[in-house]
């Protein structure tokens, strides 16, 4: 994945979430939970890249930083909570794909059972 309609396309697969354009900068995409509105990515290109800010665990927000150069800490956003992912063709797929489905799956508000 290296450009901001892939990304986009690969986070419209998940269950309820919309993409949005929240500032009159059309450059920031957000790509949010129907249900709570929350952002699970956000999408923009800065240094003549693509990045996406996904959010993580202390864990695998290290984890990641460490795997790849690539990976930093969260641009605009708290470092200590996320991670922005730079989409020069170094980070895998399937990592960028699993960095996706952590920050999806935290910012989705589970359901109390009854």
């Amino acid at each position: 994945m290296k450009t901001r309609q892939e990304i986009i396309t690969y986070c419209l697969t998940y269950q309820n979430v919309y993409e949005d354009y929240p500032f009159s900068d059309t450059n920031w995409t957000c790509m949010r939970h129907h249900e709570n509105h929350k952002i699970f990515a956000w999408i923009f290109e800065r240094n003549g890249s693509i990045w996406v800010n996904v959010k993580g665990t202390k864990g695998w927000l290290d984890f990641f930083r460490e795997k790849y150069k690539s990976v930093v800490p969260g641009y605009h956003l708290s470092k200590e909570h996320w991670n922005s992912i730079i989409l020069d063709g170094t980070v895998d797929p399937k990592d960028i794909e699993i960095m996706i489905q952590e920050s999806y799956d935290i910012t989705l508000v589970k359901r109390k059972r009854k």
